[in-house]
């Protein structure tokens, strides 16, 4: 991949608002080019989606976030691609990931309460054919979110901790 092209991408994926003009002076690209890149991103699917990072707790929402990792029996010639499928429908799963390790699939779930969350998990996701066995973590507290520290104590600021 092309320096500059990565470039766009890498400015683009820290802030989706960046204008093309501001990734035009820091790429030393023309502004046109720098839109052509993008379009052609979009329309490849490069670019899947421009997303909003939300603090829900900071909003006055709440909602619960559960880790779910799963143990399942594979379907002859289609791998976990069928599951995966048939898990990323449901509109409370966020993420599906293929896993090593013990199990081989994690989903990130969010719901309006641990009852609720449970009784999907229970309801939706245990009660799969190809679902062999579940583990539930409720997320208690989020640090940090694709990239962004969402809780940072006064304390914390003043002690300066770099990476």
């Amino acid at each position: 991949m092309d320096k500059q092209v990565q470039h766009i991408l890498e400015i683009l994926e820290d802030n989706a608002k960046v204008t093309p003009k501001e990734i035009a002076n820091l790429t030393g690209m023309t502004i046109d080019n720098v839109t052509k890149s993008i379009e052609q991103f979009e329309k490849s699917g490069i670019i899947r989606k421009y997303k909003t990072i939300i603090d829900w707790e900071l909003a006055g929402e709440e909602f619960v976030h559960a880790i779910i990792e799963l143990k399942v029996t594979l379907e002859r010639k289609l791998g976990y691609q069928a599951i995966a499928e048939c898990l990323y429908k449901f509109p409370q799963v966020r993420s599906v990931r293929l896993l090593s390790g013990g199990h081989d699939l994690s989903l990130t779930i969010r719901g309006r309460s641990m009852k609720e969350v449970a009784f999907f998990v229970a309801g939706k996701i245990a009660t799969l054919d190809q679902v062999q066995g579940t583990t539930t973590h409720f997320v208690l507290k989020t640090y940090k979110e694709d990239g962004v520290i969402l809780y940072e104590t006064e304390h914390i600021k003043r002690l300066q901790i770099s990476p």
